[in-house]
């Protein structure tokens, strides 16, 4: 299975001005656990998690000051939409973080997180798990 089989096509992107308040009403909305970050003035795309936002909060930062584009990662992995899914695995694990921007060309073209890709293995896995009961 691929990538672009597992991907969610709803990107959510924001910009660094945005405070960690709304871009947490924005996931929470959205019901995603990952916004693009676009600054094409400086680093160009990056990632804001939740866990960012948690990480923030639990240090007392207050999310009604405190801006995207500080808590934004720079150094990011990116997918293309034709990896397997356990590459993008491979790359989550290695990196030790939860969701990858699935790029196509210079664009965006979703998010694929960890859960996505559980979704995907976890009817096989079942199967395989009711055979050798």
């Amino acid at each position: 299975m691929l990538v672009r089989d597992a991907m969610s096509t709803t990107v959510l992107t924001i910009g660094p001005a945005h405070t960690l308040h709304q871009a947490a009403r924005l996931m929470s909305t959205r019901r995603v656990g990952a916004a693009v970050v676009l600054d094409p003035d400086t680093y160009g795309l990056g990632i804001l998690t939740e866990r960012d936002v948690l990480i923030s909060v639990g240090l007392g930062q207050n999310p009604d000051t405190e801006t995207a584009g500080t808590h934004t990662t720079t150094d990011v992995v990116f997918a293309a939409p034709s990896w397997t899914l356990e590459a993008a695995a491979d790359a989550m694990s290695h990196g030790g973080f939860r969701h990858l921007i699935v790029m196509e060309g210079n664009e965006p073209a979703g998010i694929v997180s960890v859960r996505d890709i559980i979704r995907c293995w976890a009817p096989s896995r079942q199967r395989v798990a009711t055979l050798t009961v």
